[in-house]
C-alpha cells in the first residue's frame, strides 16, 4: 500500500488557526506555533467574556431597579420581596426598562408591592 502523507490536512489546520489569528501583531498572525497559542487563549477569554456579560447586565438592571425603587420609597430587596408576595412575575430586565421608560407603570408595581408588604 502506498504511504499517505498528511501535508494537506496539516496545511488546512494551520490555515484555519492563522485565519482566526488575523489582525494579531507580529508573529502571532504569521507563525502557526505562536498563533495557535494566541488563538487558544483568545477563544478561552471569549467564552469567559460571554458569561461575564450576563453577570454585568444583571448587575446593571439591579442597580437601575434599586435607584427607581428608592425614588418610590422602597429598597430593591423589599420591592422584590413584595412583588414575590403579590405573585407578580416580571424579570429584572423588564423592571429595569419600566423604571427608565415607564415611571408611572413602575410606580404602580411599587404600590402593589407596598400593599402586599403592609
Amino acid at each position: 500500500m502506498a504511504r499517505v502523507k498528511g501535508g494537506l490536512n496539516a496545511k488546512k489546520k494551520h490555515n484555519r488557526v492563522l485565519k482566526l489569528a488575523k489582525g494579531y501583531r507580529g508573529a502571532r498572525s504569521k507563525q502557526y506555533r505562536v498563533a495557535k497559542q494566541s488563538v487558544m487563549r483568545a477563544l478561552t477569554s471569549a467564552f469567559a467574556g460571554r458569561k461575564e456579560k450576563k453577570r454585568q447586565f444583571r448587575q446593571l438592571w439591579i442597580a437601575r431597579i434599586n435607584a427607581a425603587a428608592r425614588m418610590n420609597g422602597l429598597s430593591y430587596s423589599t420591592l422584590m420581596y413584595g412583588l414575590k408576595l403579590a405573585e407578580v412575575e416580571v424579570n429584572r430586565k423588564m423592571l429595569s426598562e419600566m423604571a427608565i421608560n415607564d415611571p408611572a407603570g413602575f410606580a404602580a408595581l411599587v404600590e402593589v408591592a407596598k400593599a402586599k408588604l403592609a
